[in-house]
């Protein structure tokens, strides 16, 4: 199949090596071209536009950083849109239920054929063929991608028109930035033990306190609290605050209050303010455990 990948950061990079690798002919597009200067040298294809990339695609899969970007990328005057006329767009970037539905409404008065489907996971499972899709659209129009999204998740959950599939990973997603808080408070607690952070993690894991995010991830939080841990960023505390701002601004929208999570932005407030808002997520409870605790409630 010839797919294209519109955005090559962390996600649609490793996503176009695994598709290529799988046999499918890809090209990719990005804003910024030296970010794809290692792709197109491992053999994928460039288009210079988004609509030359939709132009040469059956699929064109994008993972952008805004609403901004994705209203520019898909509907600028040389937008995916533009070259779209028999190519199925699927928007994996996570932005507010609200602009979803508007673009799906927008998708249909121009004859385009476009899908929400945000992703649950990071790099790993991405590597791995191991995301899970939250698809919101025409359920037809997913059926004709299915067979590559399978090639991608491990588990496909079309949950309504556009917008639904917003909704599902705002909520799937909430629980775990407030996890994050929590492990940092739950370490402090523990830190006068002086205990080895990989041994802690271990039994935090193994507990009934251990959700599957710090099974996936615990070597790099124990890394972290080594003060090994690698350079490498998979989620930053920038798109964390994004995220929980845009999962507040929905529950206002519903009349839910949602106490917990303003309490969680408030410190990742904290946190990007004294510097760590292009730092992994898993410096977190270094930070908290370091000047958090310490430096105000």
């Amino acid at each position: 199949m010839n797919v294209g990948i519109a955005g090559t950061g962390k996600m649609g990079a490793v996503v176009a090596q695994r598709l290529a690798s799988l046999g499918h002919q890809v090209s990719v597009w990005n804003r910024s071209p030296e970010r794809a200067r290692s792709l197109v040298e491992a053999g994928l294809g460039w288009a210079d536009t988004p609509a030359a990339l939709a132009a040469r695609s059956e699929v064109v899969i994008s993972f952008l950083t805004d609403e901004a970007a994705v209203r520019e990328v898909h509907r600028g005057p040389q937008g995916l849109w533009a070259g779209a006329a028999q190519t199925v767009l699927l928007e994996m970037s996570t932005v507010p239920p609200a602009f979803q539905r508007e673009m799906g409404q927008q998708a249909r008065a121009a004859g385009v054929s476009y899908l929400e489907s945000p992703v649950g996971g990071s790099v790993g499972p991405a590597k791995e063929g191991k995301l899970m899709a939250f698809v919101g659209g025409e359920a037809e129009v997913l059926e004709c991608v299915r067979p590559l999204l399978q090639q991608m998740c491990k588990r496909i959950e079309w949950v309504g028109p556009h917008g639904a599939g917003s909704m599902m990973k705002l909520a799937v997603n909430l629980p775990l930035m407030v996890y994050w808080q929590t492990l940092s408070e739950a370490l402090s607690l523990i830190e006068p033990l002086r205990l080895d952070p990989q041994r802690v993690i271990d039994i935090l894991s193994d507990s009934s306190g251990g959700p599957n995010m710090l099974k996936v991830r615990g070597a790099m939080i124990a890394q972290a609290l080594a003060g090994t841990a690698a350079a490498q960023v998979t989620v930053d505390v920038a798109t964390m605050r994004k995220d929980v701002r845009t999962m507040l601004e929905q529950g206002r929208l519903h009349g839910a209050d949602m106490p917990v999570t303003r309490e969680a932005l408030r410190h990742l407030e904290r946190a990007a303010a004294q510097g760590l808002d292009a730092r992994d997520c898993s410096q977190l409870p270094v930070w908290w455990l370091a000047q958090g605790a310490r430096t105000g409630a």
